[in-house]
């Protein structure tokens, strides 16, 4: 078994009017119990555009920002645990079809602990 994570950003759901939001979400809720009753789910949720990311060093000290590849991540994200890629690839078409919006797949390195 592998975890998997299945995101979009922010911008990917500029489409969609806003009449329209309330019915995705109930759409994408929808999924995510799916997926907690087939006991993929692990985790997921929105980022929190509203609260501003820092960088915390080896020391404890806080700072301001963020790396400059990551300073975009927004969105909502879930990872879930699977028996296959292709299992993934299902799920992420779930996601995508009831978020109107393409989702990115990616795949955690295995961990042996897990």
């Amino acid at each position: 078994m592998n975890h998997y994570l299945i995101s979009f950003p922010s911008s990917a759901m500029d489409h969609i009017a806003a009449a329209d939001l309330g019915a995705v979400g109930d759409a994408a809720r929808q999924v995510i119990r799916d997926a907690k009753a087939a006991g993929v789910y692990v985790f997921g949720g929105g980022i929190n555009e509203a609260v501003a990311p820092v960088k915390i060093a080896g020391d404890g000290s806080v700072h301001h920002g963020t790396y400059p590849e990551s300073a975009r991540l927004n969105g909502g994200f879930c990872v879930l645990k699977l028996a296959s890629r292709a299992e993934a690839e299902r799920w992420a078409t779930r996601i995508a079809s009831a978020c109107q919006c393409a989702q990115e797949l990616r795949e955690f390195m295995f961990d042996p602990e897990s």
